[in-house]
């Protein structure tokens, strides 16, 4: 088979239209490694300039380390007083990805720079060149950065939440799950993480079952690795409060949220599950559209402070008459 019937063969593979001839045994991870591709491809489409909401300004390339991806951007509203952080971490399973894609940043910046939020987009080193372990603490190397100079900006370094998608959402909820892997790099304490449709929240529970190859290239084959970047395993303590998005048509992303659910709230923490019926990559790209999702998540986030209660909605009821978000 010489070079261009291999290429083909590999873009049908991709497409699909070779899946049914796969084993079934082989189906699974399969079908998981077409839904990151598809996800991964859908943000690249959504790569074009992002556009900036009347009045606000863009701060790109804040630089918290020496390699270039060690950046991020902050998107700073019109009027800017005390204002609560939206800090964004995007996915590409761990090895691609990029803080300005549209996909990450537009519909957010949309729906909640007008309502007096700083948004932060960071990216952070990529395999092969750092693993997700090192992946996480260039994340909390951004965020120290990002809270000492929130003042600057006239955002409050007290009111950050942490948002991650996919990979980036497995990051946030490490973060979350271990919080001294943050302070080890001067983080202060946040109000609560929003993961978005996590790749992987139990590492040791998917290396352990049929998996994308996408898992063994982030995770190797040594158990003790995997445990290191378990946000499941490594959650010991009451965490933040955390909010587990799941797309409902990923077999494992519903089952694993509502596992990590339950062993927060065994600690002592507040956490909820989100399901939605949409693809693993419109679990981002949608969120900020109107929507009763996007209502969901900003119900969540009302409950973390009351900063954050009077910026999404100053003409609502008081804070404590709304209920948590719960998994339905």
């Amino acid at each position: 088979m010489n070079r261009n019937v291999r290429r083909v063969f590999r873009s049908f593979a991709w497409m699909g239209l070779l899946l049914p001839l796969a084993a079934p045994a082989q189906s699974g991870a399969l079908r998981e490694r077409m839904l990151q591709q598809r996800a991964a491809m859908a943000q690249d489409d959504l790569r074009g300039p992002v556009n900036l909401p009347p009045g606000a300004r863009l701060v790109r390339d804040v630089a918290y380390g020496d390699d270039p991806r060690q950046r991020f951007d902050v998107y700073l509203p019109a009027h800017v007083r005390a204002a609560p952080v939206i800090f964004m971490v995007h996915g590409g399973g761990w090895r691609r990805g990029d803080k300005a894609a549209r996909g990450v940043v537009q519909n957010k910046i949309d729906r909640w720079l007008p309502r007096g939020f700083v948004v932060v987009s960071t990216n952070y080193r990529l395999l092969p060149d750092a693993s997700p372990l090192q992946q996480a603490q260039d994340v909390a190397r951004a965020l120290a950065l990002a809270q000492r100079q929130a003042p600057r900006w006239g955002a409050d370094p007290h009111a950050f939440i942490l948002m991650g998608h996919s990979a980036g959402a497995h990051l946030v909820a490490l973060l979350s799950a271990d919080p001294t892997l943050a302070r080890a790099r001067g983080a202060q304490p946040w109000l609560g993480t929003i993961s978005l449709d996590s790749a992987c929240l139990d590492v040791v529970q998917t290396m352990r079952g049929r998996h994308a190859p996408l898992y063994d290239e982030a995770f190797g084959m040594q158990p003790a690795d995997w445990l290191a970047v378990s946000p499941y395993q490594q959650m010991q303590r009451a965490i933040v409060p955390f909010l587990a998005v799941c797309s409902s048509r990923r077999r494992d992303a519903c089952p694993q949220a509502r596992a990590f659910v339950r062993k927060a709230e065994s600690l002592g923490g507040r956490a909820s599950t989100l399901p939605e019926d949409l693809a693993h990559g419109e679990i981002n790209a949608r969120l900020g559209l109107p929507s009763t999702y996007t209502d969901a998540v900003e119900q969540f986030m009302r409950t973390l402070s009351p900063t954050l209660f009077r910026e999404i909605d100053p003409a609502a009821a008081p804070m404590a008459t709304l209920p948590v978000v719960i998994d339905r």
